[in-house]
């Protein structure tokens, strides 16, 4: 259920509100728009006709049934659009936000020359892995905490906040401690504990789509974060399993429209991961703001015919520099901007 509280409502009547959704078993969870206050009511849903009496407290304009599984992220009664600011850097707003890096943590001397240049090239988000989910075991897996050591350097040397994944609950403190932006990735969309526990932490989330994941499923993933009291969730496309093998993943760029029509929450999209081989990664990107991305997820690497991880569908940073240069008279054709 959700609460509409009336134009102008004092603080004192929403908190007198979400004290008695508290009481009958409820945890309330306050929207604060531009005009007005709604208050989400979570819990049990066989409940819910008790609610149904919050429309006779003072302040309230109306209670309203929602017929969404995922209510804190369903725009029914969240209509403006929700921005996520990190270090100054507005995800959701005009600007498509360009995170770039490498995808896997190699060296400082690897992560500084690739951060410089996606810097100069017009990235606002470094982006880069210290623990790897990786099929084989015998895969490299990553620096762990060295990686983070390294990216958070690298970070507060060039002025770029960062964004890397986390991959167990128990890690999550771990990581919350160096990155700006926690990435769950998409094996891990539906590893509920790992979710509430960054729902937990005081740090946006963003938050992958898995390959066989629906666009349902993926709201309801980002409700549990939101649900655990964290309001800050990044939705990110990167590509379904499908019959298809020319590319690693089929980029379902629908989702793009689709979850704008639905969530409040912004929408990137991550071209690299989706096609796996770097030259499909620019026209990817173009199509991805033309849909509506608030922002692109890339990955850059100096070197990436060495690259321990992903190398094939890693852009070097002469490529990265030049798909910018393409990208921005696209953003601007719908009325955004780089």
């Amino acid at each position: 259920m959700i609460v509409v509280m009336k134009a102008g409502a004092e603080a004192e009547k929403c908190e007198a509100v979400m004290r008695e959704i508290a009481r009958l078993g409820y945890k309330p969870h306050p929207i604060v728009g531009v005009e007005r206050t709604v208050i989400a009511a979570v819990g049990d849903e066989r409940g819910k006709a008790a609610l149904q009496a919050l429309e006779g407290l003072p302040g309230v304009e109306k209670v309203v049934p929602i017929l969404k599984p995922y209510k804190l992220a369903s725009r029914l009664e969240h209509r403006e659009r929700t921005v996520i600011t990190v270090q100054g850097v507005a995800i959701g707003g005009p600007e498509v936000v360009v995170m770039a890096g490498p995808c896997t943590v190699e060296s400082y001397e690897q992560v500084y020359e690739t951060a410089v240049a996606v810097k100069a090239a017009g990235a606002r988000i470094l982006r880069g892995g210290a623990f790897k989910p990786r099929t084989s075991p015998y895969s490299f897996q990553g620096l762990e905490e060295v990686g983070l050591r390294i990216l958070q350097q690298v970070g507060k040397e060039l002025g770029l906040p960062i964004v890397t994944e986390c991959m167990n609950p128990e890690d999550a403190e771990l990581v919350a401690a160096y990155a700006d932006i926690i990435q769950i990735g998409a094996r891990n969309v539906q590893n509920f504990s790992l979710l509430k526990r960054v729902g937990r932490l005081d740090v946006p989330v963003l938050l992958k789509r898995g390959m066989s994941t629906t666009i349902e499923e993926l709201l309801l993933s980002a409700e549990y974060i939101l649900s655990a009291g964290n309001p800050r969730v990044i939705l990110c496309e990167r590509g379904i399993r499908t019959f298809e093998k020319a590319t690693r993943n089929t980029l379902d760029l629908s989702a793009v429209p689709v979850l704008h029509a639905e969530t409040h929450l912004p929408v990137i999209v991550d071209p690299s991961h989706a096609t796996g081989h770097w030259q499909y990664v620019t026209p990817m990107a173009k199509a991805a703001i033309a849909a509506g991305a608030d922002g692109l997820l890339v990955e850059v690497h100096p070197h990436p015919a060495q690259a321990l991880c992903d190398g094939p569908q890693s852009l070097k940073p002469a490529t990265f520099c030049a798909m910018m240069r393409e990208l921005a008279p696209v953003a601007r054709a719908v009325g955004r901007q780089l």
